[in-house]
């Protein structure tokens, strides 16, 4: 790692700036899967307009070359379950009335499933070697997972995200790296829900109260602190 990754960074961020070092913070991008984002995946099954989430892409792609510009640690996650769904509880699998279940085949191969077409990482947005990819059974990407002990590893205390949605998945995650007492930053337009009313009460409850879960910010204000000399 470079000198200049430990130089201290800041976002301009609400409700005040966040401050970070490039050694110590990773780039977390949720659940860009194709059974969340393209046609014919789960998120579609549940009668979603996916191309809400589909705009978010060109965003996140930059954010993402960007960080691996800079040499910065990059994990992604994929909301996945095992093939007997022996990780599925029944909860989870039959809530709602969805014309395709968890582990239904769909035009994509079976829904959520690791290894099936439709769980992959969308094209624009695949893992390169040397980035983390994390299976996830739940919504969040600390349960059941080990991304708390590879971050720790890394010597990492800050995290920059990204990915859908905003109001389930990812917010979950922010909670619970919260909890772990990681510092994380959201990026406002690098994130999106199909409801976008949830979207903004995501983010305001986010960074209410002093950042009481994290800060957010535009993808702008992070592409400025990574091109500062």
């Amino acid at each position: 790692m470079s000198q200049d990754a430990h130089r201290p960074r800041r976002v301009a961020a609400q409700p005040f700036d966040y401050p970070f070092e490039l050694a110590h913070t990773a780039l977390l991008i949720i659940d860009m899967q194709r059974d969340f984002v393209e046609p014919g995946g789960f998120g579609e099954s549940l009668g979603n307009d996916v191309s809400l989430l589909q705009a978010i892409v060109p965003t996140v792609r930059a954010v993402l070359q960007a960080w691996r510009d800079a040499g910065a640690f990059v994990v992604h996650t994929r909301e996945a379950h095992a093939a007997d769904l022996s990780d599925c509880p029944p909860a989870k699998r039959l809530r709602g009335a969805p014309r395709l279940r968890i582990g239904d085949v769909g035009p994509m191969g079976r829904i959520l499933i690791a290894g099936e077409p439709g769980n992959a990482i969308i094209p624009e947005l695949a893992p390169i070697d040397g980035e983390l990819v994390i299976d996830k059974p739940g919504k969040g990407a600390f349960y059941a997972t080990p991304l708390m002990a590879e971050l720790q590893a890394r010597g990492i205390t800050h995290l920059i995200v990204m990915g859908v949605t905003t109001e389930v998945c990812v917010q979950t995650s922010m909670r619970e790296a919260n909890d772990r007492g990681l510092d994380c930053l959201l990026i406002e337009d690098g994130t999106e829900s199909y409801f976008p009313a949830f979207k903004a009460a995501t983010l305001e409850m986010i960074r209410a109260q002093g950042a009481i879960v994290g800060w957010t910010a535009p993808s702008a204000a992070l592409l400025q602190a990574l091109s500062d000399e």
